[in-house]
């Protein structure tokens, strides 16, 4: 219990979205955060990521909304095709009557630039410190505190520690174990200029093309002058979760069936980066005591529902609020956090996993998929979804 008088010390570990956030959502709480990254700098990698209204609410609460939204390009609707037949399976409008639902637009953007979004709100604020280059070796919490060791030896201490290093996350492997799951799915992906993009998928909207254990998705970053390629698969390999560089003759071998019309994208990209994914099955507890874990250390998930980040963005205000509704005292705090966060992230990971088998359908599963939403309304969709994007700070402490 720590309810001290003098200012609290957390240790974040992780410098990524999720990692930025925690420490940003702390210190509004005026908590001291010191935040360990292993890499030599703080910046992100990948390509582009979709925020949905939820995202940008929690990205308000923590006071990045207004950055990230003039460097994000905001859908007109969310599209599924059958990529076999090039049909329109469902269509969702993003406009102003979703925004008016939800609180929020619909979104995508490139993940640097939501990173620095976050980023520059951090460096602005003097409780936030950063140690760069410094890999965790160990944990140790205990009912006065934390020790964070790092491999150079060099001993952190605070008052409590929340692990936001990822899949592979050391903090999590001291607490609960690792458990994650490699689920034999490989996603590639890639970044096209606009001049090397077809004219008729320069579409300003996600839209994602659902094959036989395949999908592709498409959508534009940075105002339209480039566009995101993700393409997944189920590996004929046995896979272990990382990425590494890929190849155009992998990617094209699982994609023989498919249309000529989303199949021409797979020409477009000069590289490729290829991710071996993984999530978990989910937990009722993310630690004990003076530690506990936010973003994918706790709660690992594939792309499907485009959540990962949206959900880290959701658990690193739920930890502020639930600090401040538990008077600072850190370890009734973190049992509070987790009591909300482990069900409704656990709801996102269970529907990921089925939504990534309605994308990979085949045979008759796929009649039966496209023929799911016929005769929805944007009202009937709205409906669906509201349990997801009607997340708020205002109610972030609530089951949902």
């Amino acid at each position: 219990m720590t309810t001290h008088g003098a200012k609290q010390k957390i240790i974040v570990v992780g410098g990524g979205i999720g990692g930025l956030a925690a420490a940003l959502s702390l210190a509004r709480q005026n908590i001291e955060v010191l935040l360990l990254e292993q890499a030599s700098h703080i910046g992100e990698i990948g390509a582009g990521i979709q925020l949905g209204p939820n995202a940008f609410n929690a990205l308000d609460a923590l006071g990045a909304g207004d950055a990230a939204r003039k460097r994000a390009v905001y859908t007109e609707h969310i599209t599924m095709m059958d990529a076999v037949d090039a049909t329109e399976v469902v269509r969702i409008e993003t406009g102003d009557k979703f925004r008016s639902r939800f609180g929020g637009p619909y979104a995508v953007i490139h993940r640097a630039d939501i990173h620095l979004s976050i980023l520059e709100s951090v460096q602005q604020n003097p409780l936030i410190s950063f140690r760069t280059s410094t890999h965790v070796a160990d944990v140790k919490i205990s009912a006065k505190g934390v020790e964070v060791t790092d491999t150079k030896g060099d001993v952190h201490r605070a008052d409590a520690v929340v692990g936001c290093d990822g899949v592979k996350s050391v903090v999590r492997e001291k607490t609960i174990g690792r458990h994650h799951r490699v689920t034999g799915h490989v996603v590639y992906r890639a970044v096209v200029e606009l001049e090397n993009m077809p004219k008729d998928l320069r579409i300003k909207a996600p839209v994602l093309w659902a094959g036989p254990r395949c999908h592709l998705v498409h959508y534009p970053l940075r105002g339209g002058q480039q566009y995101n390629l993700v393409v997944t698969f189920h590996s004929r390999e046995q896979e272990e979760w990382g990425v590494k560089d890929g190849s155009k003759e992998e990617v094209l071998s699982y994609f023989a069936g498919i249309h000529e019309r989303p199949r021409q994208m797979l020409d477009c990209p000069t590289s490729w980066r290829r991710w071996a994914t993984a999530d978990a099955d989910p937990v009722d507890e993310w630690g004990s005591g003076l530690g506990t874990l936010l973003g994918d250390a706790a709660h690992p998930m594939t792309q499907y529902m485009a959540q990962g980040a949206c959900m880290a963005l959701e658990d690193a205000v739920t930890l502020g609020e639930a600090v401040a509704q538990c008077n600072h005292d850190l370890d009734a705090a973190f049992r509070l956090y987790e009591s909300i966060r482990c069900p409704r992230t656990a709801r996102v990971v269970w529907s990921t996993r089925e939504m990534g088998r309605i994308y990979h359908a085949k045979g008759v599963e796929r009649t039966v998929r496209n023929l799911l939403w016929q005769n929805k309304t944007q009202d009937d969709f709205y409906s669906s979804l509201e349990w997801l994007y009607g997340w708020r700070k205002e109610n972030c402490l609530q089951l949902r």
